[in-house]
């Protein structure tokens, strides 16, 4: 599956997604763009969009695009905390619904 992380999102948990095509904003050349325009511009390359920003499903339509964006909650954007929920993301990816939107916390499965 081709995953797109976002900028806030530590380019190192790609290295936790082993079985993935994972880029990210700053890889693709989209650094600053806004998230409309981003989450576009990833559903032409992407299946799925990765971030921590818990404002995004607020600030634009998530369901109305062919990529699925999944936000990651966590107390922190930093990869120590991001990590415990690789296996709940691996699920998530696993049951992949195009044009979905998924909060991710420490309590999912």
């Amino acid at each position: 599956m081709r995953l797109l992380l976002d900028e806030c999102v530590p380019a190192r948990l790609r290295k936790a997604l082993p079985a993935h095509q994972v880029s990210t904003v700053v890889q693709e050349g989209w650094s600053g763009a806004k998230n409309g325009k981003l989450l576009a511009l990833a559903a032409t390359k992407f299946d799925v969009f990765i971030t921590v920003d818990k404002n995004l499903p607020y600030q634009q339509n998530t369901l109305s695009l062919p990529v699925t964006v999944i936000v990651l909650d966590a107390i922190s954007n930093e990869l120590q905390c991001l990590l415990p929920l690789v296996p709940a993301l691996e699920i998530v990816l696993s049951r992949h619904q195009p044009g979905s939107y998924v909060l991710l916390g420490a309590g999912s499965r």
